[in-house]
């Protein structure tokens, strides 16, 4: 079968070559099912893993992909109802071939309303903004959240979302483009910001949702009100600096990170923009356009 196979880890992605010839996986034993895979989406963890850069390290060599959607085409004793079901797939690698055995419970059915390319970009960014906004963020109506990278795939749903649940959302981004997506997903205000030297003309801040962080942190710390909530979601644009914790006590901000939650039931108020879709042919250039910022919202990578 086809497949996009990691041989070695590298930091121009030179060890990344697409496979006609990868062995067919195992046929689904009990518990498990076989998925066709229609999609696999591209995000930030699958960027570093073919580099080495992230935490977790799949022996070489191995296929990427974390999040994905397709179609159940043989299940296993005790997963017979997902027979023929398209599913949205979570797997730690392995999902940009064109078949994968993997747990049942590792797939679930697409949710109305959704394609299987936005489902296939959906559960990542989905679950990081429920969670970041509301169950850790503890994000109420009429309040103030300002949103990093809001026009990326992360970024645009926790705009989203966070207008769908009444807040009065700013959004920050590098790109003019990516401030009209932010504005379509439901922003109230949009900014411009120069990642390396950040201008951000703003104040009294409840809750940042931030993905990007680096030199953004101190300046949007410095904006939070008193008791304003800083919800740390990831790296793009690097660690930046520590953050003094005599801020924070004074400020009363609690950090926060990111959790699981269930969010299907408001994927009509979630829908990810796919902003690039390429066949599996071209996976090596996917993730060059990621390396270097140039993919706005979500792309996904054909399979089938």
């Amino acid at each position: 079968m086809h497949a996009a196979v990691c041989s070695a880890l590298s930091a121009d992605l030179s060890g990344l070559a697409l496979r006609e010839d990868w062995p067919e996986p195992a046929a689904p034993g009990p518990g498990e099912v076989l998925v066709a895979v229609r999609f696999a989406s591209l995000n930030f963890p699958d960027f570093l893993m073919l580099q080495g850069g992230y935490q977790f390290k799949p022996d070489l060599p191995f296929i990427p992909g974390t999040e994905g959607s397709g179609t159940v085409i043989a299940a296993g004793a005790g997963a017979e109802a997902l027979l023929g079901q398209d599913v949205i797939i979570g797997a730690r690698s392995g999902l940009m071939a064109e078949r994968i055995t993997l747990p049942a419970r590792s797939v679930r059915p697409v949710p109305a309303g959704l394609s299987l390319a936005e489902a296939a970009g959906f559960t990542v960014g989905a679950l990081t903004a429920w969670v970041g906004l509301v169950e850790r963020g503890g994000l109420k109506a009429g309040e103030r959240v300002l949103v990093t990278g809001a026009g990326g795939g992360m970024g645009r749903v926790a705009v989203q979302l966070a207008a769908h649940l009444g807040a009065h959302v700013v959004a920050v981004a590098s790109s003019d483009a990516r401030l009209v997506l932010a504005r379509e997903a439901g922003a109230h205000e949009a900014l411009l910001v120069d990642r390396e030297h950040p201008e951000i003309p703003v104040r009294d801040i409840d809750l940042v949702f931030d993905p990007v962080a680096g030199p953004l942190v101190l300046p949007l710390v410095k904006y939070l009100r008193r008791g304003g909530r800083y919800a740390i979601i990831g790296f793009v644009g690097g660690r930046g600096p520590s953050v003094p914790l005599n801020r924070l006590l004074l400020k009363e901000i609690a950090l926060v990170a990111r959790h699981v939650a269930e969010i299907d039931a408001r994927a009509a108020h979630m829908r990810p923009h796919i902003g690039m879709e390429v066949p599996l042919a071209d996976v090596h250039a996917a993730f060059e356009a990621m390396g270097q910022g140039r993919i706005d919202g979500k792309c996904v990578i054909r399979i089938s």
